[in-house]
């Protein structure tokens, strides 16, 4: 249930105070914010009457006088379109663009400027900008421009109930609501989309979510583990086999894409696969259809495709190890799911959730947690995300002999599970990206010196922070 408090759990003193604290509310439904304009303009005249004229048209305003605190009121204001002057001191109306489009690519920006010219327009629209007003300007032209740029960001929204859709999903997190927007609109098409993110952060829910949003949600949601399943019999899951194709084929199946027909296949840890067998699911991408294992004729399948894996697949491309042409098949909308050491706000409500379900399901008398317990989930390092968090809340209930789970049972509960070890590439992966964030906190964003403190060339940084999804400019002052 995104944004929204899960009424059945109790968190005990600290998490309860935490819930309900101003830095740690819940979000109301997404679809209560689909009248706010975040106005920016360093001209205090200019504010005002444009706040007056927005307020009469019926839309909620907040108004602020730089782009920085603009992109501070962005997490907390949750707008439906940003209208900003193009020149103010210190950070610039395009800048402020840019960075919004770092983050939330899918929310509308207008620029208003006395200093537009055709070209500037041009370029503006090419990299993304929903508007490109000059001043002076016509307050019913100004006024249709809002109505379309909030319109076109709240269709999506309306398409589907927008707490039905995302239900398995529970989330205060900027992060995390900014990557929902993304995937209810990627839900809108048949596109493949490819999900990418530490074991345990929840990519199966994900995918489930894009599938409830989409116009295939009446239809089937298959799942499959593809490091689940042999490789030698991954292709006939998959594809669907004749009786007698090989020793064990007492009858014919239809296979895992015949049965997602009309609805979405979810292929996780799809970086796994072998190369020969990656050759075929490319060509069943392209070719919209299946040959089952032992037969000569090929079936038409309609199936939309996301998937998932923990792995670094564009190293694994460099590496030889992955298809390139595969890879961008799959990636043409990409997600990234943040690791839960990212997303701290969410997780007193994690916890509530998951002790409600130990508390529906099985007779306890737990009730909450101590409020050092809580402060202990609250500052843990969480290498196994979500579902780390999951097998700490019901392992403690289990094991409490009081009504409030003390901090001792979740002390040790914790370091049981630090005991184990991540794979290679997560522990590098983590490493990795926490090194480039010292580095650009360091340089203050600057690219050139962070590249030579990391003995990288300019090129090869960049592609380190691109994969990374690292944008230096939220670093700079």
């Amino acid at each position: 249930m995104t944004g929204r408090a899960y009424s059945g759990g109790v968190l005990g003193n600290a998490a309860a105070q935490a819930a309900h604290s101003p830095s740690v509310s819940l979000l109301k439904p997404m679809k209560e914010f689909n009248g706010r304009v975040l106005l920016v303009d360093d001209d205090p005249g200019l504010l005002k009457l444009l706040s007056y004229r927005l307020r009469s048209a019926g839309f909620e305003v907040k108004a602020v006088d730089s782009g920085q605190r603009a992109l501070d009121a962005l997490d907390t204001y949750h707008p439906r379109l940003v209208i900003s002057d193009l020149r103010m001191d210190g950070m610039d109306g395009m800048a402020l663009f840019d960075s919004i489009h770092s983050q939330r690519p899918a929310l509308p920006v207008i620029i208003l400027t006395a200093h537009g010219t055709i070209p500037d327009a041009v370029d503006a629209t090419r990299r993304g900008l929903f508007g490109f007003l000059t001043k002076p300007f016509d307050s019913d032209q100004l006024l249709d421009c809002v109505r379309r740029a909030v319109s076109l960001n709240s269709n999506a929204a309306e398409s589907v109930d927008s707490d039905e859709w995302q239900k398995d999903i529970i989330t205060r997190s900027p992060q995390m609501l900014a990557l929902l927007e993304r995937a209810k609109l990627a839900a809108r098409t048949p596109t493949p989309v490819f999900i990418r993110g530490d074991s345990g952060t929840g990519k199966e829910l994900l995918a489930s979510a894009i599938h409830n949003a989409s116009d295939r949600k009446d239809e089937p949601f298959v799942p499959i583990n593809c490091t689940a399943i042999p490789e030698n019999l991954l292709e006939s899951e998959l594809f669907g086999h004749t009786k007698g194709a090989f020793t064990g084929a007492t009858e014919s199946r239809g296979g895992l894409f015949r049965a997602a027909s009309g609805g979405t296949l979810f292929l996780d840890e799809i970086g796994d696969m072998s190369m020969a067998f990656q050759g075929k699911l490319l060509r069943a991408l392209q070719e919209k259809e299946i040959r089952p294992v032992g037969s000569s004729k090929s079936v038409a399948v309609d199936v939309r495709v996301i998937s998932a894996t923990h792995r670094d697949l564009d190293a694994a491309v460099v590496a030889g190890e992955f298809r390139e042409d595969l890879y961008y098949r799959l990636k043409v909308v990409d997600l990234e799911l943040p690791p839960l050491s990212q997303r701290r706000e969410d997780i007193a409500l994690l916890a509530a959730h998951f002790l409600d379900r130990v508390r529906q399901s099985y007779e306890t008398p737990v009730t909450g947690f101590a409020p050092k317990a809580m402060e202990t989930l609250l500052e843990a390092s969480w290498p196994g995300n979500v579902r780390q968090l999951q097998n700490i809340v019901e392992q403690t209930a289990a094991l409490s002999t009081t009504p409030v789970i003390p901090q001792t049972l979740v002390q040790a509960a914790l370091h049981e599970d630090d005991i184990g070890f991540t794979t290679l590439t997560e522990a590098r992966n983590r490493f990795e990206r926490q090194y480039l964030l010292r580095l650009l906190r360091a340089t203050r964003g600057n690219v050139s010196r962070a590249a030579r403190l990391a003995g990288r060339d300019r090129s090869k940084f960049y592609q380190l922070l691109r994969r990374h999804h690292l944008d230096p400019a939220q670093f700079r002052d």
